[in-house]
């Protein structure tokens, strides 16, 4: 039996997915099942742990971003939450997401790789 999509609100700031819109901070609806929301939240959950070490590793001043794992890490991260956000989003989510062409790169494949990232 298939599962119904249920609305819910990402909000990147917070690293939250709430099931209502907060006006303080912008968000991002999409329309996910069960198993689809606890994918994202895994993602979300990914991304903090990146954060962390990225910001850890920026008071090495010696380290070059560009030639820093964990800053490939948190980068390829970020792309990976905003493809899911652009899979499960609603029409505006994916207008913003294209606007900011953080998928447009040499390096995304569009939805074969937002379904290789399952």
């Amino acid at each position: 039996m298939m599962q119904e999509k249920q609305t819910y609100h990402v909000d990147l700031v917070s690293g939250d997915v709430l099931g209502k819109k907060l006006e303080e901070n912008p968000s991002f609806t999409i329309y996910a099942t069960d198993e689809e929301l606890a994918e994202l939240k895994q993602c979300l959950e990914e991304h903090r742990t990146d954060d962390l070490e990225s910001y850890a590793r920026s008071h090495v001043p010696y380290l070059l971003y560009h030639h820093d794992r964990a800053n490939d890490k948190y980068d390829e991260a970020m792309k990976k939450l905003y493809a899911i956000i652009y899979k499960l989003g609603d029409e505006t989510a994916r207008n913003h997401i294209e606007e900011i062409g953080i998928l447009a790169d040499n390096k995304f494949k569009g939805n074969e790789e937002i379904q290789n990232f399952k």
